[in-house]
C-alpha cells in the first residue's frame, strides 16, 4: 500500500531537517517548487507543510514562506524524575498510552537488578506504558512496583498519569535517587512497530532502580527510547 502523496513530501522535508540539510532559519523550497519536484498539487504540499508546523519542525512567515524552526529537541529524561514531571512544564504535547494496566505477578527470575528479600517475598505490580511527545512515540516503559506497604494501591488511579506523583500524594513515598545502566541495542520487529521506527534501528535501553524516601522500598523500570527525533539528556546541578 502506497503512502499518501503528502506523506512523501512530508518525509522528504522532515528527513532533511533532522539530518541538518535544512538548518534553523533555512527557507524551505516554495510550494511551487515542491509541487514540481514531487508532481503533486498545492493542497498536497500544504498538507505536508501544515503537518510539519504542527510538529514544530517549521513555522510560516507571511511574505517569505516556510522556515525551519529551532531543532533543539532534547528530552530531559536522564534524571530520576518521572516522565510526566519532567515534561509537565514544557510546551511539549505529552501523552501516555497504557498498554498493560498494573497487575500483580511474581518477580521475574532473571530480573535485571537484584531484588531485596523483603520485596521479592511480596511480589510486584507490573505496568507497561507507551509515551508520546507531540504525537511521536518516544519511550516504551516497563515498570515493576513492589506490592509492599501499598495498601489499596490496586484500586488507585494515577493522578495526572503520574506514578511518582501518586506514590508521593497517597503513600508519602518520594523518589529520591536512581541507579541506571544504559546501552544501545537494535530494535526488534515488535519494538520497532510500537515505536514507529525501522527494524534494527538503534534504540537506547535504560535499566533503572529508583531509591525512595523509604530505605526498604525501590521501584524498577526498563525503558526503550526512540532517539530518532529527540535526544535524551538532562542538566544536573
Amino acid at each position: 500500500m502506497k503512502a499518501p502523496r503528502y506523506k512523501v513530501v512530508y518525509e522528504f522535508l522532515k528527513k532533511n531537517i533532522i539530518t541538518g540539510n535544512y538548518v534553523e532559519g533555512h527557507l524551505l523550497p516554495s510550494e511551487n517548487e515542491l509541487c514540481a519536484k514531487f508532481e503533486v498539487t498545492r493542497p498536497t504540499v500544504r498538507q505536508a507543510l501544515n503537518t510539519l508546523v504542527q510538529e514544530r519542525y517549521i513555522y510560516k512567515h507571511r511574505g517569505k514562506g516556510s522556515i525551519v524552526a529551532n531543532q533543539q529537541r532534547t528530552l530531559g529524561l536522564l534524571s530520576f524524575k518521572g516522565f510526566t514531571e519532567v515534561l509537565s512544564n514544557t510546551e511539549q504535547i505529552v501523552e501516555t498510552r497504557i498498554l498493560e494496566r498494573k497487575h500483580l505477578l511474581d518477580w521475574p527470575e532473571d530480573f535485571f537488578y537484584p531484588i531485596p528479600k523483603n520485596l521479592r517475598q511480596s511480589g510486584c505490580y507490573f505496568l507497561k506504558r507507551l509515551r508520546f511527545v507531540n504525537q511521536e512515540p518516544v519511550m516504551l516503559e516497563y515498570t515493576w512496583i513492589p506490592d509492599y506497604i501499598l495498601e489499596g494501591f490496586d484500586a488507585i488511579s494515577f493522578e495526572n498519569n503520574s506514578l511518582f506523583g501518586t506514590l508521593a500524594s497517597k503513600f508519602h513515598i518520594e523518589v529520591t535517587s536512581v541507579d541506571q545502566q544504559i546501552k544501545a541495542i537494535q530494535a526488534d520487529k515488535q519494538h520497532a512497530h510500537m515505536l514507529q521506527m525501522e527494524e534494527k534501528s538503534a534504540l537506547l535501553h535504560i535499566y533503572r532502580k529508583y531509591g525512595t524516601s523509604r530505605n526498604d522500598f525501590f521501584l524498577f523500570s526498563s525503558l526503550l527510547c526512540n532517539t530518532s527525533n529527540y535526544a535524551i539528556g538532562n542538566v544536573f546541578s
